[in-house]
């Protein structure tokens, strides 16, 4: 066989198994034409991405990607891959991607719909990934969809594109982007209304909760849009206002936090997870969060239980009255750093030790 046309062909079958579809059609047409593929090559957990065929390959176009979509599935073996189960966070008719758009800018995002979404009460949950993850990253991480299908959520996955931001973080630092009425939270709850209104969701089902960046903003959301979210999950985040710049940002993520607002009587219900040996956002940022949430709903009976969760040593608080939901809840995980707890370690920034936070979280905001 020719070897530029191996080599083609074998960058179109790596191309593929990423879903990388136009960058397979281009690599077969440049088999078929003779070119040479590009010099630059990638490499995976140390191997490098070659193929070997033994069979003579087909000419024409249709026919090499017919082969090349049916082999998708066994490359990953082919290449030395372990092959792992298919989870919930694939791309399917069910979590597939869309936009919206408001008079304050616009965010693409993905949705998760259950199987089932039609006949159920749904609640809707938006969930905002940290720096550097996209939306199947941290829908992979957190296992929510898995959850979706068990409680009957609509679950919505904004993305911050690099475009927006280089690290791909939210501008939870940022003060054009911490009041009501503009900028990124004006988008948010815009898009967590419409999402609402589509699938008929009760206004007192809307969630939403984050990681890091993700978080950060899920509190500048629960201070600026209250009567939109319920309540919110808190991930290894920071509260609202402290910073207003990216200078304040970093020094808030080491734990001197300028202070920030502490004005918003209205603000949802809280639960706030924070490993106390993260290292990039400082413990101390959770422990404000969870203080200022208690301080707000007043002098109320609090609990505090501390024991072993999945390996690791968890502290609890419980602010709330002696009878209905909590208003505000705190987990300390223990040797934890900044992860989210109770997660899929194919996703980013995720620990399998520990609570599972994205359980817990739908158990507060489900509470009634």
């Amino acid at each position: 066989m020719n070897p530029r046309f191996h080599a083609a062909i074998g960058e179109a079958m790596h191309r593929l198994r990423t879903a990388d579809v136009a960058g397979a059609t281009a690599a077969v047409q440049r088999a078929l034409s003779g070119e040479a593929p590009p010099m630059r090559r990638r490499a995976e957990d140390g191997k490098a991405n070659t193929v070997g065929f033994n069979a003579p390959l087909p000419r024409r176009l249709g026919e090499v990607l017919r082969m090349l979509r049916s082999e998708r599935g066994q490359f990953g073996q082919a290449a030395g891959e372990t092959k792992r189960a298919p989870d919930a966070s694939e791309d399917n008719e069910r979590f597939c991607q869309r936009s919206f758009q408001a008079a304050a800018g616009s965010v693409t995002y993905k949705l998760y719909m259950p199987a089932d979404h039609a006949e159920r009460e749904l609640a809707l949950v938006m969930m905002l990934h940290g720096c550097t993850q996209d939306p199947d990253d941290f829908a992979r991480g957190t296992r929510m969809n898995a959850l979706a299908d068990e409680f009957g959520l609509i679950v919505a996955y904004p993305h911050q594109p690099r475009s927006a931001n280089a690290q791909g973080c939210w501008h939870w630092f940022d003060t054009r982007h911490q009041k009501r009425g503009s900028g990124e939270p004006a988008v948010l709850a815009g898009l967590a209304l419409d999402v609402a209104t589509d699938f008929k969701i009760d206004r007192k089902r809307i969630f939403v909760a984050g990681l890091s960046a993700g978080a950060a903003m899920a509190d500048v959301l629960s201070a600026t849009y209250p009567d939109v979210f319920s309540a919110v999950g808190i991930h290894s985040g920071l509260p609202h206002g402290a910073a207003s710049d990216v200078m304040s940002a970093f020094a808030a993520m080491k734990g001197a936090s300028k202070g920030g607002s502490q004005t918003h009587e209205a603000d949802g219900r809280k639960i706030i997870f924070h490993g106390d040996a993260d290292v990039t956002v400082n413990p101390s940022n959770g422990k404000m969060v969870f203080d200022r949430a208690r301080s707000r709903h007043g002098k109320l009976p609090e609990v505090s239980t501390d024991g072993m969760v999945n390996g690791r040593r968890v502290t609890r608080m419980v602010h709330g009255p002696a009878t209905g939901p909590a208003t505000a809840e705190y987990w300390i995980v223990h040797g934890s750093g900044h992860a989210w707890s109770g997660g899929d370690d194919r996703g980013s920034f995720a620990d399998a030790a520990g609570p599972d936070a994205s359980r817990e979280m739908i158990r507060f905001f489900l509470q009634s």
